[in-house]
């Protein structure tokens, strides 16, 4: 089955106000750039995003955040953006923050199709708070349940015609969980390729989890923090 959509315009066709949204990505490393730049233009508003991260200000969902169309952040780590800062203590920006080993496990269990599981990460701190706690092993666990989102948009370094893919280095992050845990999963491909050229061993992302997939115009990749050093 050919999935190929002609362009980021095309592949985002059918995200409206309100929506919950996964984006796969670590701090910038792997996030779906060009569908994040085309949900800005599109403006759809309400949304609910679950990220590990929140971007930065100019770059990534914080282009999201400066047009204020998040409504809530589930994010493991958000300390890049003043912007999310700023609207979270003021109140404008709903944020559930999540240990990111439980936020990796609730989207991979969200498209395993397995509803909750125990874990002892964030027992006795305020995740914990009203969550059903059981016993293993001489140690408390709480209770997660799993994440899904009406669509899941990732990052592949390369891709083919049936929605396979193969994500490169640490890019390899939330990509993988997020693809399974979308109703409809977008996936933007660096490299997009015939179906049949990609080795089979080699595959990260079966195209059973994929609904459309394209070829990003271009990627920046920039770095957060970028440290150099004299020679």
């Amino acid at each position: 089955m050919n999935k190929v959509i002609k362009n980021k315009e095309e592949a985002l066709i059918g995200i409206q106000d309100n929506m919950t949204i996964m984006l796969g990505g670590f701090g910038l490393c792997g996030i779906p750039e060009n569908s994040i730049s085309q949900l800005a233009k599109m403006g759809v508003t309400g949304l609910t995003c679950i990220s590990n991260n929140a971007g930065v200000d100019d770059f990534g969902l914080g282009l999201l955040l400066q047009r204020k169309q998040i409504k809530k952040m589930i994010s493991s780590y958000v300390g890049e953006n003043d912007e999310f800062e700023r609207q979270m203590l003021s109140g404008e920006l709903e944020v559930d923050l999540i240990p990111q080993g439980s936020l990796a496990e609730r989207c991979r269990a969200g498209g395993a199709g397995i509803p909750a599981f125990y874990t002892p990460a964030g027992y006795g701190t305020e995740i914990s708070r009203n969550k059903e706690v059981r016993e293993y092993n001489g140690k408390p666990h709480i209770l997660e349940t799993a994440l899904t989102a009406d669509f899941a948009i990732v990052k592949a370094w390369k891709g083919d015609s049936s929605g396979n893919l193969i994500y490169k280095a640490t890019a390899r992050n939330f990509n993988p969980m997020m693809a399974m845990a979308g109703k409809i999963t977008i996936a933007e491909v660096e490299e997009l390729v015939p179906a049949g050229e990609l080795n089979p061993n080699e595959i990260h992302t079966p195209g059973i989890f994929v609904q459309r997939i394209f070829q990003g115009e271009k990627f920046e990749k920039r770095i957060e923090q970028l440290t150099t050093r004299s020679k």
